[in-house]
């Protein structure tokens, strides 16, 4: 490979929430003495980013002056050319982006512009934390459909109750998470636009989350919600953001695309209402560095970094962890473990589970944070000499360990 992905990088003491945050809050206990800790929480990645970012940026910080500044066309023209080449997409224009904070503060700003407070929005389940705490957070009704797992245990939607919720709750927003997370799915054309129909035929208007775009398992391709339909292209507001993709979440910086222009106008007011939804010099040309020419390449090869570490994961899971179970995700690095069925034949809780792991680095995170109910999340962007580790680890001192609780 051309860009490594292989060694280990020393995040302590440099403001890594997944590392200096262990045992700290909401974050997973940290380890007991002997063992360091393996970061496999927090969704950000275990990998120094792409080269022409930190080459942006340092190019940048050495003109001496940080005022007030105008966005680039070279911004607008790298996420054009981006969404193209990676996405297949024609026709996107400057005046159809718009700079977001983040994904979650676009998602508010497009939900203000749909509803109001008090009314009721439609997000399948299993629900990214951060869905579930931004609506409570802002006095949205959270409707959940239930994501079903198939004859070969391929999550599935599921429109029958996606119809029957819509029509009960009298809803017109809804959350689309394309591919979803927590469970990795990458959503079939079919499958949206069947979905997008649901939404067309009862006035739904959707946010569609897309910040997993890039990070797509060989074998399956990401199909822009917009891009299904005319319709589809009208009704949606689609949020996406480098962070994700090249372990940008510190530097803050994410855009809209949306093609409707009333709509655009409403939401770009809705996110100005603040004052605080401003780009950051830095996170301007660190896109523009991201989305160089080597960023292509360097996508690519952590695709196939990801990739390895699935095959593995969910391979000796299957192997060697009896009673629990992980739908192999086919876009994200995580994966939504099932321990069910574990915790049954040992008597133990998850709270006991989790613990288990925490005290020997294994820094996972409890599922029902995201609306599992015996579920692990579990982040795979990490060397894989750190995940053959950590898999270890659970092995040893978890799954297959004689245990010092007490069973039940």
């Amino acid at each position: 490979m051309k860009y490594d992905f292989e060694s280990i990088m020393d995040r302590k003491g440099k403001d890594a929430l997944a590392v200096d945050g262990l045992g700290k809050g909401w974050a997973p206990g940290a380890p007991k003495e002997g063992f360091d800790a393996i970061p496999m929480w927090v969704a950000d990645m275990n990998f120094p980013t792409v080269p022409t970012v930190c080459e942006e940026i340092a190019k940048r910080v050495a003109h001496p002056a940080f005022g007030y500044f105008g966005t680039r066309e070279e911004y607008y023209d790298s996420i054009i050319r981006w969404q193209k080449r990676r996405n297949g997409v024609d026709g996107l224009m400057p005046e159809h982006i718009g700079y977001e904070n983040g994904v979650l503060g676009g998602l508010l700003s497009a939900l203000a512009t749909f509803c109001s407070r008090g009314d009721s929005v439609l997000v399948h389940a299993p629900i990214y934390l951060g869905f579930a705490s931004s609506l409570k957070n802002n006095g949205y009704q959270t409707v959940l459909s239930p994501l079903v797992k198939d004859e070969n245990g391929i999550w599935r939607m599921d429109f029958e109750d996606m119809e029957k919720k819509i029509k009960e709750n009298r809803i017109h927003a809804a959350i689309f998470c394309s591919p979803h997370n927590p469970t990795g799915r990458v959503w079939e054309r079919w499958e949206i636009e069947k979905a997008m129909e649901i939404y067309r035929k009862y006035d739904v208007y959707v946010v569609s989350d897309e910040i997993w775009s890039d990070i797509i398992m060989p074998g399956h391709k990401h199909i822009p919600t917009q891009s299904v339909s005319e319709d589809a292209k009208n009704r949606t507001v689609s949020l996406y953001a480098p962070s994700k993709t090249f372990n940008l979440a510190g530097l803050i910086g994410a855009y809209h695309i949306i093609y409707n222009e009333r709509l655009h106008d409403r939401v770009k007011k809705e996110s100005s209402l603040s004052h605080y939804n401003s780009m950051n010099v830095l996170s301007m040309h660190a896109l523009i560095g991201a989305y160089r020419e080597e960023g292509y390449e360097w996508v690519d090869e952590l695709c196939e970094t990801i990739s390895k570490n699935i095959d593995y994961a969910c391979e000796y899971i299957e192997k060697h962890f009896e009673g629990v179970s992980a739908a192999k995700p086919q876009g994200t690095y995580m994966v939504f473990m099932d321990c069910a069925d574990w915790l049954d034949r040992r008597g133990l809780t998850l709270e006991e589970l989790l613990k288990l792991g925490w005290d020997v680095g294994v820094a996972w995170q409890d599922g029902r944070q995201h609306g599992g109910v015996r579920h692990i999340r579990l982040n795979l962007a990490l060397p894989f000499s750190r995940v053959k580790e950590a898999f270890d680890r659970m092995d040893r001192y978890v799954f297959n360990a004689e245990l010092n609780i007490s069973e039940k």
